[in-house]
């Protein structure tokens, strides 16, 4: 294997085993909606909550749409590892282009994780208090591809009213930055961040070089008959 598969594998290793830890050890010992100040601020916190969809709490409606996005993540994993395994063979490509992509591959094998099994393997962290246990696979609170991803880190980094002659919101309160995400989200977050800034320039190399063998005219194929006449030709 390549130095750079093994960058790629040693990177999803990394985050999938922070990921996990944090969201079990979160899971295990703090009450749904329990916060832990960071650095004696308000502004930062680990804060437990869980959510039915995507990255930063955002989620699709009901249970068709939890497995749909279940399904969607395993599919966009299937395409990434094939991706990535293609990509480590080329030899134009950097360590950061790998890292990144490998980044948003750890981060989405670590949200179906959560969904796949969790439901399976803890109780129902219950909204008024008390805390989620790991138990026997199957005993837990969902069935498989319908478990809770984990959510921890919350920045509320200002909070304020929202002036008057604002349109429609105007007088309301707001928080930014309201979101509450985990360590995989983080990971996807990076990985695209540093694709779109630093690394275009890989995917316009490699549509320049593929729209220029498709415009190189095809060589006109001729017989030994067709090479004689024009021979002959030549020679009168």
């Amino acid at each position: 294997m390549s130095k750079k598969g093994i960058l790629a594998i040693a990177v999803v290793v990394f985050i999938l085993i922070i990921d996990q830890w944090l969201k079990i050890w979160v899971k295990t010992h703090m009450e749904y909606g329990e916060e832990i100040k960071l650095f004696d601020s308000n502004w930062a916190m680990i804060h437990f909550v869980e959510n039915n969809g995507m990255a930063f709490g955002f989620s699709l409606g009901g249970d068709y749409g939890k497995l749909a996005l279940s399904l969607f993540r395993i599919f966009a994993v299937v395409f990434l590892c094939v991706y990535i395994a293609k990509l480590v063979k080329l030899p134009n490509v950097s360590y950061g282009l790998v890292i990144s992509f490998s980044l948003i591959l750890a981060g989405a094998i670590g949200n179906i994780i959560d969904s796949a099994f969790y439901g399976l393997i803890f109780t129902e962290s219950p909204y008024h208090g008390g805390l989620a246990q790991m138990v026997k696979m199957g005993q837990g609170y969902g069935t498989f591809l319908h478990g809770k991803v984990v959510d921890m880190f919350y920045f509320p980094l200002m909070e304020g009213i929202i002036p008057s002659w604002v349109p429609i919101w105007g007088g309301e309160p707001y928080i930014f930055f309201r979101p509450v995400f985990n360590v995989a989200d983080s990971a996807i977050t990076t990985g695209v961040i540093c694709i779109l800034l630093f690394f275009r320039k890989f995917f316009n190399q490699s549509t320049n070089i593929k729209t220029s063998e498709e415009s190189q005219p095809t060589p006109v194929e001729t017989n030994e008959e067709d090479n004689l006449i024009i021979d002959e030709q030549n020679i009168n």
